[in-house]
């Protein structure tokens, strides 16, 4: 059974900074194409960051490129997304997705096979 379990949200005010972890479980992990969404209240869920199988190439939504970083440790079968110099437009709730080695259309949900249950992340002003 594949599990995706975030963690590291929380409340953080305008300019600070958070790591999001996702941990993985019953996937090869090493073989997934690794990403995180966000949905904010009222809106639809939206590309944030995504990281190929190798952790060679990565891509980002234009809204946090130069703040956020995306990253994976596949030994520990771990993603992470550092984000720095939140905004309260940031707000939202925080998916880890997995994928297969194959799929490039990173920013589309649908070519995503599982998801994580979410992390909140609160950006006061």
């Amino acid at each position: 059974q594949v599990q995706l379990v975030e963690s590291g949200g929380g409340l953080v005010q305008a300019g600070g900074s958070l790591r999001l972890t996702c941990a993985a479980s019953g996937l090869t992990f090493s073989r997934s194409t690794m990403a995180w969404f966000r949905q904010a209240p009222g809106k639809e869920r939206e590309f944030v960051a995504a990281m190929n199988w190798s952790g060679g190439s990565t891509y980002y939504a234009d809204s946090v490129q130069g703040r956020f970083t995306i990253s994976r440790d596949n030994a520990k079968y771990t993603l992470y997304l550092r984000m720095n110099n939140l905004k309260p437009e940031d707000t939202a709730v925080y998916y880890c997705a997995a994928g297969s080695r194959y799929y490039t259309d990173y920013s589309q949900q649908g070519g995503y096979n599982y998801w994580g249950q979410g992390t909140q992340v609160t950006v006061s002003s």
